[in-house]
């Protein structure tokens, strides 16, 4: 009996040390303190940015294991000497204590180790006997998990320093300005005395105590030869922390979209080192403040930049908008990089790389700029002009729009509208055919964010494949901020070849600067930049995108609230950012892209159209192009004219034999080109006339500008009331011959030279008949729409 119960107090025994030890092991969570952290974000140098207050209200930074040395000489020297010999309780210390205590028959002193004041902040026990046993049983453990550096690193980051400021680093921001590591040893001395009573911060009160308690503290350190004499004396001389500083605000915007990207779990920190060039951040929120003066004149409230680096798509500087916090009205708390926005024309060169991409143009194929009008859109350039034909990369150059939407119109818009999503756009929420021929022109929302890094992906692409001849899907990513990479779909790998590319950047490089037209080449030092402008409708968003081999700038300037503003355009608000901006980046070590002749084969191109020389082609060239030039069409725009002996007159065969004919080979555009293309160009030679008694039914000399065949057209009421008149025009390419008109079989009248006439039609379809005094006849189809048909 004696032995069942000896084996029973032994079992009971056992059981009892395992679930004591179990306890033990378990008492200290993990992670020690639960509470919420302010969000910080830092420079790539590690210089603070932003931080903001935390959940609950307290400025508390996240822990940092690197606790500066000041600090800690500090910290052990005044509360804990023996903390790097002990084990989270000192013997001698509660011995001393209950005999002090016992002495004078009250709590003078607890014996309370850094590790066991750690303790109670991560559980705030009342303070009494048996939790202090629980703190020293708990710092033991405490002592088992974590390294001393540890230990302190966390004290340092937890303990209370006054008002609502929680640990070190908080405390030295808020009440010196500074990061820990740069403050003195007066400095260090005073916030290392706060924890221990954190009520001494008081502007006003209590400051003799605290000017005590720090002055006791350096003389501990001077007697324990940590600081000189006179190192003592020098500190004591420097004065106690008065009103608490406010932290900086160099990024107020990137510090809100890291908050949204913990939330999202894009980021797993609330302390985030970021890619952003703190100098680099002041210098370009200056450049904006600047400007912002100039465009308020304007009343343009708003402007952003955003500046990226090509090889690793790392974000460099951040300015979200202009930041007036105190100017309600002007929403500057609004982050237009993120936003979306109409992106104006700076779509427009993704559309030129893809047709390039393709073999559907060359770089210098001839577009059409003619009065243009396609199932009731009816695009119009900036300047209300039209060149008739343009080289496409001139069209890119100037952003003229309606080549744009012809080019469009043959790429096919719901092809560009799948393109422009596996670039990485993700914006185009609706189907192709809600936007239209309009996506060109900026009839779609795009974000900063995403369009500065398609371009930073196709100057990456060009970059490595001029590097190593290799395409890697990597090289499409988006930007980051915080060295987390996000590569787009692997199909992006190969959605633009790298002589598209360098092309496209080509023309960019082309476009006239602001107040500098050309002039800039003149220059040595100019650095060459491929650059875009956009201004969307009715004036609500300008915007300049420059790209080198080394940067992306994107600059948007405009109203938050979308107000648009007469003159905001992106030649004029947003250009004279952008290239203020790129006179503070050092210029590429190589100036320019270099041509990926590797991707490029040799094609004989015509001069004058900029296809693929046909045989007809007297000017031709030798031009290194995409692969894909393969497929692009030849020039059609040569054809072989008959001449009599003078060379003055087209003859055929019914008016001269063939032995007394001239055959060249002559550059003839449409008629309605050729009407707007020889006021632009004036070495164009229209084709010579036909001799008296030739029979000229070859060649079309006669052509509808407006409207086009089976058009539909809505003829409005003016202020008035009254409806108004439309002006129909015609090309024709002989000048001072007359054109009689007829509608629906009813003669109107004839002109000369300028072909234009003024027509009311009522509602419905209609025939117009077009006859010049040689007989040549020109029978199109219109329907004129009722209101209730629109």
């Amino acid at each position: 009996m004696k032995f069942k119960e000896f084996l029973l107090r032994k079992s009971f025994l056992a059981g009892l040390f395992i679930a004591l030890l179990v306890s033990f092991w378990f008492s200290v969570p993990d992670p020690l303190f639960k509470t919420p952290t302010s969000f910080v974000i830092e420079s790539a140098e590690g210089e603070l940015l932003n931080a903001s207050i935390a959940a609950d209200g307290q400025w508390r930074f996240p822990a940092s294991y690197k606790v500066p040395e000041k600090f800690q000489k500090c910290i052990v020297a005044f509360e804990d000497k023996s903390f790097y010999q002990h084990i989270g309780i000192n013997p001698l210390s509660i011995a001393r204590a209950l005999k002090q205590n016992f002495k004078r028959k009250k709590i003078v002193s607890g014996a309370s180790t850094l590790d066991m004041q750690l303790i109670r902040l991560a559980t705030r026990y009342k303070r009494n006997f048996f939790n202090k046993l629980l703190e020293a049983i708990k710092a033991v453990r405490l002592n088992i998990r974590y390294s001393k550096d540890e230990i302190l690193s966390l004290y340092a980051a937890n303990a209370p320093f006054g008002s609502n400021v929680v640990g070190l680093e908080a405390a030295s921001w808020r009440y010196f300005g500074r990061e820990p590591s740069k403050l003195s040893w007066g400095e260090m001395a005073s916030l290392a005395v706060l924890p221990n009573a954190p009520s001494l911060v008081h502007p006003g009160k209590n400051r003799s105590r605290l000017l005590n308690k720090r002055n006791r503290l350096i003389d501990i350190l001077v007697s324990e030869k940590v600081l000189s004499q006179i190192e003592g004396n020098l500190a004591k001389s420097e004065p106690l922390p008065n009103k608490p500083f406010a932290l900086p605000a160099l990024s107020p915007h990137l510090i809100n979209l890291a908050k949204s990207d913990y939330k999202r779990g894009k980021v797993s920190t609330t302390r985030i080192r970021t890619s952003v060039k703190s100098t680099l951040q002041r210098q370009v929120a200056g450049i904006l403040d600047m400007h912002h003066k100039r465009l308020m004149a304007n009343q343009v409230n708003n402007c952003a930049a955003l500046v990226i680096d090509v090889e690793s798509g790392s974000v460099l500087a951040y300015i979200g908008n202009i930041y007036q916090p105190k100017e309600a009205e002007i929403e500057s708390h609004v982050d237009v990089i993120q936003a979306r926005r109409s992106p104006g024309s700076t779509l427009k060169p993704f559309l030129y790389a893809a047709m390039l991409n393709e073999g559907m143009i060359l770089p210098n194929s001839l577009v059409p700029d003619i009065p243009t009008q396609i199932a009731g859109y009816q695009p119009n350039n900036y300047d209300l002009g039209y060149d008739g034909a343009v080289p496409a990369s001139r069209a890119l150059a100037r952003s003229l729009n309606v080549p744009a939407v012809r080019m469009l119109q043959q790429y096919r818009y719901e092809r560009f509208h799948n393109f422009l999503k596996n670039l990485g756009i993700t914006s185009l929420h609706q189907p192709p055919d809600f936007y239209g021929l309009s996506l060109i022109l900026g009839g779609c929302e795009v974000s900063m964010w995403e369009l500065c890094g398609i371009y930073a992906s196709m100057a990456r692409v060009l970059n490595h494949y001029n590097y190593n001849g290799k395409y890697n899907s990597s090289d499409w990513r988006s930007p980051s901020y915080h060295g987390l990479k996000k590569t787009l779909q692997d199909e992006s790998s190969t959605m633009l070849n790298a002589a598209s590319i360098y092309y496209t950047f080509q023309a960019m490089n082309e476009v006239m600067r602001p107040g500098e037209e050309l002039l800039w080449k003149q220059f040595a030092g100019s650095q060459q930049i491929a650059w875009k402008t956009g201004t969307s409708f009715g004036f609500r968003d300008a915007w300049a995108v420059g790209v080198t081999p080394k940067y992306v700038v994107t600059v948007w300037a405009g109203n938050t609230d979308g107000e648009g503003r007469p003159g905001l355009t992106g030649i004029d608000a947003a250009g004279p950012v952008l290239f203020d901006i790129f006179r503070l980046l050092p210029a590429p070590q190589n100036g320019w892209f270099a041509s990926p002749s590797h991707d490029m084969k040799t094609f004989q191109v015509c001069e004058e159209s900029g296809f693929k020389a046909s045989t007809l082609c007297t000017n031709t060239q030798l031009i290194r192009l995409p692969p894909a030039a393969m497929r692009a069409p030849v020039c059609n725009f040569h054809q072989t004219v008959h001449l009599d002996l003078t060379g003055h007159y087209q003859v055929n065969s019914e008016c001269e034999s063939p032995s007394n004919m001239i055959h060249r080979s002559w550059f003839v555009l449409p008629p309605v080109m050729e009407y707007y293309y020889k006021t632009k160009n004036y070495t164009y030679k229209a084709l010579p006339p036909f001799r008296e008694g030739c029979n000229a039914t070859e060649i079309a000399n006669m052509e509808l500008i407006y409207p086009k065949n089976n058009a539909r057209v809505y003829i409005p009421k003016g202020i008035d009331g009254k409806q108004q008149q439309v002006i129909f025009q015609v090309a024709h390419r002989k000048s001072g011959k007359k054109v009689y008109w007829h509608l629906d079989n009813t003669f109107l009248g004839l002109t000369r030279d300028l072909h234009q006439m003024a027509l009311l039609p009522a509602p419905g379809k209609h025939i117009i008949t077009l006859v010049d005094e040689e007989g040549l006849r020109l029978q199109q189809t219109f329907t004129v729409l009722a209101k209730e048909e629109l």
